[in-house]
């Protein structure tokens, strides 16, 4: 069973929503319960691959243990490192067995519940988070409305909301919203993204004029743009309206992307949960290291580094192909040279603000967008090897 996808997901989360609304309706805690439905679900979504829930359920068993081992000495870097170094086996395995068409240790949502126990191992090392029961770490980890496509929550914001037993009221509010969120992100994934999944028909450059042909180019970038916004932002409201029902207000993943005056503002509203882990986890630690042994010699250059190891490490994340590759690397060049560009031009300083400059850079940073999912969805690599061969 896959979930937001089959019929059969459907039937079994409106039984699992009524009977938290049962719950909650009447003040109860739904902690317990959303634990035993998310292992139901699970079950569910591994029923017919018993190699993936085997590794799977070695995986939780071993970054379980790994996060009390570093929770009995938070401030040990050889505790914290080896079991960084046991949480990324499954997702590292995964992604380098693709490359060679292998499924070694890979599971149906690694990358995600990857990420979620190492955030954790790095807030307990930090400091940040001092105690974590066994089955409130379970409950994180193995939340089914997130498990297979996000958003990222983060834990201590996650276990507060578990652990709230809520009014009446503000229970039905959150129902009520849970359900509306369901509905909406059926609507982009199933009508909106379907209908211009029609029109997208992705060819080699032909013989015609050139205007022709790279209008037709441009046409099947916005068009898979614009499909994979209505497909993934669907998935993620499906999933924050499923978390609502259960009473976790899991955070949103999309806030009008195309509506983003540049680079960096796209990536505070594309992928939300994602770049901010990436920022508050690799980009930020990176960029204070840097700073502190005085590897480069001004706060921009190590900017401008930190951005493009963050995105290439985003684009790896994806899959170590040469489409994911080099989009990552092409949002990190990106994000660096808009980091150049507002620091250090005075006429950015003096014209931000002004209705044409953020007209203009709208507009730039549509088609800069755009190209860069003409280089996710493989369309750019096809017209390379078309040129070659033609």
């Amino acid at each position: 069973m896959s979930f937001y996808v089959d019929p059969s997901f459907f039937m079994l989360l409106a039984a699992a929503v009524a009977g938290a609304a049962f719950l909650g309706l009447r003040e109860r805690p739904l902690k317990r319960y959303g634990l035993v439905a998310s292992a139901a679900f699970l079950a569910c979504l591994f029923c017919k691959d018993l190699p993936g829930l085997a590794v799977a359920a070695g995986f939780t068993v071993a970054a379980t243990l790994a996060t009390r081992w570093l929770l009995a000495r938070p401030s040990s870097n050889a505790r914290f490192y080896a079991s960084v170094g046991v949480v990324l086996v499954p997702l590292l395995s995964a992604k380098v067995g693709a490359v060679f068409d292998q499924n070694l240790l890979g599971f149906a949502g690694v990358s995600y519940v990857t990420f979620k126990a190492l955030q954790v191992l790095f807030e307990v090392h930090d400091g940040i988070v001092g105690k974590m029961g066994v089955f409130d770490y379970l409950y994180f980890l193995l939340f089914f409305p997130v498990f297979t496509s996000g958003p990222i929550d983060r834990s201590r914001r996650f276990l507060e909301d578990a652990e709230a037993v809520r009014p009446r009221d503000e229970y039905a509010g959150l129902l009520a919203r849970g359900i509306l969120l369901l509905l909406a992100g059926a609507v982009y994934t199933f009508v909106v993204a379907v209908w211009l999944h029609r029109f997208y028909a992705p060819s080699a450059w032909g013989s015609g004029p050139f205007v022709a042909e790279l209008g037709g180019q441009v046409q099947t970038a916005y068009v898979y743009g614009l499909y994979l916004f209505f497909d993934f932002a669907g998935y993620s409201l499906m999933a924050m309206g499923a978390s609502y029902c259960f009473g976790i207000r899991t955070p949103r993943n999309f806030r009008a992307p195309f509506a983003s005056v540049d680079i960096k503002d796209f990536w505070n509203r594309w992928n939300i949960t994602l770049s901010f882990w990436l920022r508050d986890f690799v980009f930020m630690r990176l960029s204070r290291l840097a700073l502190r042994h005085r590897w480069f010699k001004s706060r921009l250059t190590t900017a401008c580094l930190g951005f493009v190891f963050d995105m290439a490490l985003m684009g790896a994340w994806h899959g170590l192909t040469a489409d994911y590759l080099l989009y990552g690397l092409y949002h990190g060049l990106l994000l660096a040279g808009t980091e150049a560009f507002q620091k250090k031009s005075r006429f950015y300083r003096a014209h931000k603000k002004s209705p044409l400059f953020r007209a203009a850079s709208w507009f730039v940073t549509l088609q800069l967008v755009m190209f860069g999912f003409a280089l996710f969805s493989g369309q750019v690599t096809m017209l390379v090897k078309g040129a070659f061969h033609g």
